[in-house]
C-alpha cells in the first residue's frame, strides 16, 4: 500500500487549467512528484511529448547522484525533465496530469511510504509565465477541492537539471517485474491509459 491519497474526482474530469501557456511558450516542464521511475513512465506515453528524461533538480553538481540525493541532504529532489510539443499539449495540461495521476500532491516531503525532501512535490519553473500558470492551477484545484486536503507543491526556480544515471532512464519500461514498478509505477501508467486515452501515443 502506498497510503497516496484519491483525488474526489475522476482525472479526466479536472478542471482545465483557466490561466495556460500558448504554443508559442517553451515546450519544457521539471516535475517533481517522488521517485523519478513514476513520474518518467506516466509522461513517456503522451503523444504530444517527445522526450523525458529523469534527474535532479534543487542542488548542486557536485552532490546530484543518486546515492548521494536518496540521503535527503542535498536539496535536490528526484524530477523529470519533460520535453513536449506546445502546439499540441500545453504547459497547463502537462500540469492536470501531474496533478490528477501521476503522484498526490497533498503529502509533504514524501511519496507514499518513500520519504524525504527529495521525494517532494515540486513544479520547477524556468520563468514567471510557468510560475503564474501553476500557481494559478494550484489556488484552482484546491478551490475546487478535487483532494481533501490542500495542495503542497512547491513552485522553485529551475536553476540546474542534471540528468540522473543511465539505468534510471526509462526504468519502468525496462524493469516491469520489479515490484517497486509492478506495484507503485504500473496502476498510474494504467490510470493514464485509461483517462488520457485520447492523448496517448500510438492511438
Amino acid at each position: 500500500m502506498d497510503f497516496c491519497a484519491v483525488p474526489r474526482i475522476a482525472p479526466e474530469d479536472f478542471p482545465e487549467p483557466a490561466d495556460d501557456l500558448g504554443p508559442a511558450a517553451e515546450g519544457v516542464a521539471v516535475l517533481g512528484g517522488g521517485c523519478f521511475w513514476c513520474v518518467d513512465a506516466v509522461y513517456r506515453q503522451l503523444e504530444a511529448v517527445v522526450q523525458v528524461t529523469a534527474g535532479y533538480a534543487g542542488g548542486t553538481a557536485e552532490t546530484a547522484d543518486y546515492r548521494t540525493v536518496c540521503s535527503g541532504t542535498t536539496g535536490h529532489a528526484e524530477v523529470v525533465m519533460i520535453r513536449f510539443d506546445p502546439s499540441r499539449i500545453t504547459f497547463g495540461q502537462i500540469l492536470k496530469v501531474f496533478f490528477s495521476v501521476a503522484h498526490d500532491p497533498t503529502q509533504l516531503n514524501r511519496q507514499g511510504n518513500d520519504f524525504g525532501p527529495q521525494y517532494r512535490s515540486a513544479i520547477f519553473v524556468t520563468d514567471a509565465d510557468q510560475r503564474r500558470v501553476a500557481q494559478a492551477y494550484i489556488d484552482q484545484l484546491d478551490a475546487a477541492k478535487v483532494y481533501d486536503d490542500k495542495i503542497v507543491t512547491t513552485l522553485e526556480p529551475l536553476e540546474a537539471f542534471y540528468e540522473a544515471e543511465e539505468y534510471h532512464q526509462d526504468y519502468a519500461a525496462r524493469n516491469p517485474e520489479q515490484p517497486y514498478i509492478a506495484h507503485i509505477s504500473m496502476p498510474k501508467v494504467a490510470k493514464v491509459r485509461k483517462h488520457f486515452a485520447d492523448r496517448l501515443k500510438g492511438r
